[in-house]
């Protein structure tokens, strides 16, 4: 495969290549569709990204940067160039039916040698231009690939929709590219990480560097390290004098008049996509905004995250509750309520991967630093933390050796009144304010309430169905915290035997002295 390419247009020249007519005899011809993407295939950070609304061209566009980059690798001593690329999706659906397609338009699968599992792998070997280039597909649900892929030596990197990939991919990809060819080979030029994305949330990773987002520790933490990596990066030669290690591109609005791709879309697509559509939709996909778009049939549509999230104080002389869930992502809420009936959702805890001794060790550690001195008046979780472990323990015996004195199981886990309970709260106002009100630091929890937390849609033909029970993924485990602890407070009793919630309102924090960790 023979390459013709520049920051603007992009020739392939495939030997042998049928063709329709003679003007595509000269080759296949791509065009960068606007100025940002331009400056993407300009840019020569270690680590660049381009991010932008639906029908972009920014997959494309992506493709074309390591096409480029292919074309400019130097021979090695034997006259061929080589050259070792890798292109990782969150999903392998997602990688078969949307990225390798994308590839093997302008690729052909044809062309070379395919090896569909191990991980998918396409070879292209041009023996008359003397140019070899190994194409790895790699899908991170499939562990086993993903552990081979990140052994390999590598010239360059391809993430496919970045915002579902963890950072943690982006890192171990920073030691493996670079690396293929060997010196003795000629070295790998122009080493990179290329990605492309629809636009993620505010607490996602790639919103934190590109926006340099310091509003926080946490972020103000990874941005100085990236900082301190970079300078090092340079003084190892591994980044030129004024080579970044990072850097980030936006794509206009595809309604703005600088939309880019419009040329390769069809007329109105954008309006025909907004369409029936919601504010957050036409917010992310449309105009190419950070956000959040609802996924399934949401648990809780009550939520409104601009009316029951807001910041405000610990009320003083009002014990703290806990909500726990546990599993291999073990969760808890810390909240207060009220006596009139007002539930303050303050903090959550979210874990990855923990077990829970840790958890009860690492939530004990942030009430501390947190909150100092509260009372815990009551701590209520899954039922299904009763069962032994192999260790012959339960949830509830780690978490009370841990120092949660009081933690007991919740009253059911009927998901009906865990959910009808939450839900009444949502659709109350005590005294001009909302029943419950979450504050702005439990990023996860609203995310959760406001759709993350859903029923996945089923795969049947005619009527849209759902279903019966909750997804579970990163949103539900917290979600569920927080409806064991307000189970457990009576409030689905609201629901299920109909008393006035003012008349049932329980003073049990009114009188309690027991301190967190028991003085």
């Amino acid at each position: 495969m023979k390459v013709s390419a520049s920051n603007e247009k992009v020739t392939l020249h495939q030997p042998g290549k049928q063709v329709d007519s003679p003007r595509q005899a000269d080759g296949v011809h791509w065009y960068a569709p606007g100025p940002v993407a331009k400056a993407f295939m300009a840019d020569d950070s270690f680590i660049v990204g381009i991010m932008g609304p639906f029908g972009s061209g920014k997959s494309v566009t992506t493709l074309m940067k390591l096409i480029k980059n292919a074309n400019r690798q130097v021979r090695a001593p034997d006259g061929w160039k080589y050259r070792r690329t890798l292109i990782a999706r969150n999903t392998y659906p997602e990688l078969r039916t949307t990225t390798m397609n994308t590839v093997f338009q302008w690729i052909p699968k044809e062309r070379g040698h395919w090896r569909d599992a191990g991980p998918p792998q396409l070879t292209i070997v041009d023996n008359l231009n003397k140019f070899k280039w190994e194409i790895i597909f790699v899908a991170l649900d499939r562990p086993d690939d993903v552990a081979k892929a990140l052994g390999m030596e590598l010239s360059d990197a391809w993430i496919n929709e970045a915002r579902e990939v963890p950072k943690a991919i982006l890192d171990a990809l920073t030691g493996r590219v670079g690396r293929f060819p060997a010196t003795w080979q000629g070295g790998c030029v122009c080493p990179q990480i290329i990605m492309d994305t629809n636009p993620p949330d505010v607490d996602h990773w790639w919103y934190i560097l590109a926006e340099k987002d310091i509003s926080n520790e946490k972020n103000r933490q990874l941005i100085q390290s990236m900082h301190e990596a970079e300078e090092s990066l340079r003084l190892a030669g591994v980044l030129t004098k004024n080579q970044k290690l990072f850097s980030f591109m936006r794509q206009p609005s595809g309604r703005s008049p600088a939309a880019e791709n419009l040329r390769n879309l069809r007329a109105g697509y954008y309006q025909i996509l907004s369409a029936g559509k919601d504010a957050d939709f036409i917010k992310v996909y449309v105009d190419g905004e950070y956000g959040f778009v609802m996924d399934g049939l949401p648990v809780f549509p009550e939520y409104k995250d601009s009316f029951h999230a807001a910041e405000f104080p610990i009320l003083a002389g009002i014990g703290f509750r806990l909500g726990f869930d546990w599993g291999l992502t073990p969760a808890a809420t810390i909240s207060q309520r009220t006596g009139n009936g007002l539930w303050l959702v303050h903090d959550e805890f979210v874990s990855d991967r923990m077990g829970v001794s840790s958890f009860a060790q690492e939530l004990k550690r942030m009430l501390n630093e947190r909150y100092p001195g509260a009372k815990i008046v009551s701590a209520r979780g899954d039922p299904s933390g009763d069962q032994v472990t192999p260790e012959e323990s339960t949830c509830f015996k780690i978490m009370i050796a841990a120092g949660f004195l009081n933690c007991e199981p919740a009253p059911t886990q009927d998901p009906t009144r865990r959910r009808e309970g939450v839900a009444y709260l949502l659709n109350t106002v005590v005294d001009g304010v909302p029943a419950v009100r979450y504050h702005k630091r439990c990023v996860t929890l609203r995310k959760g309430m406001a759709g993350g937390y859903h029923r996945k849609r089923l795969q049947v033909a005619g009527d849209i169905k759902f279903r019966d029970v909750p997804d579970k993924n990163k949103y539900s485990h917290v979600c569920e915290a927080h409806e064991y602890d307000v189970v457990s407070a009576g409030e689905d009793r609201a629901v299920t035997v109909g008393r006035d919630h003012q008349s049932r309102i329980r003073q049990e924090y009114a009188n309690s002295d027991y301190e967190v960790f028991g003085g």
